[in-house]
């Protein structure tokens, strides 16, 4: 690996070292990818999603997306904060995203709400599994924000997993 590659490319007072820069910088980018895609992912099942429960969950996928858009934000602000890039093009998401692959469309409300709880689920264990890499990094600031994110998308989780419970 080249040294410019083990360097952010933007110069930072940020006291942390610059590896951890580095490695800091690519959890965040991968967080970011998931998200952006988790807000593609959410507005395809508002747009799409079809039958008597239309309207509750036409309204609870469009709150996921936002909430999604403004985790996608910290996560880019933060990355660039520690000198780095935050890379949220398409291109640069569709290579990155570790997330299921969404359907274009899909037979039932129900399916949509299985597509956005895997979503969610997968960002909130990501993020969650990052939080102890920020934190033993000495990178508190970047563990906080996984802890929101983590907190936030676990309680989104909790919205869409209730209307399935069928019982």
């Amino acid at each position: 690996m080249s040294k410019a590659a083990l360097e952010p490319p933007h110069r930072t007072r940020v006291d942390l070292p610059q590896d951890t820069l580095v490695a800091i910088g690519l959890i965040l980018n991968e967080r970011l990818a998931d998200v952006l895609d988790l807000e593609r992912q959410a507005k395809q099942a508002h747009w799409n999603v079809r039958g008597a429960r239309f309207q509750p969950l036409h309204q609870l996928f469009d709150a996921v997306a936002a909430l999604a858009v403004g985790w996608a934000d910290d996560l880019a602000e933060r990355a660039v904060q520690l000198g780095c890039v935050a890379e949220g093009t398409l291109q640069a998401v569709s290579a990155r995203s570790e997330l299921p692959v969404c359907p274009l469309n899909v037979n039932s409300a129900d399916e949509w709400l299985h597509v956005i709880a895997e979503a969610l689920a997968f960002c909130a264990n990501a993020a969650r599994a990052d939080i102890k890499e920020a934190a033993a990094a000495d990178d508190d600031i970047t563990a906080d924000l996984l802890t929101r994110i983590t907190g936030e998308a676990d309680k989104q989780l909790w919205f869409v997993e209730a209307h399935l419970d069928q019982s």
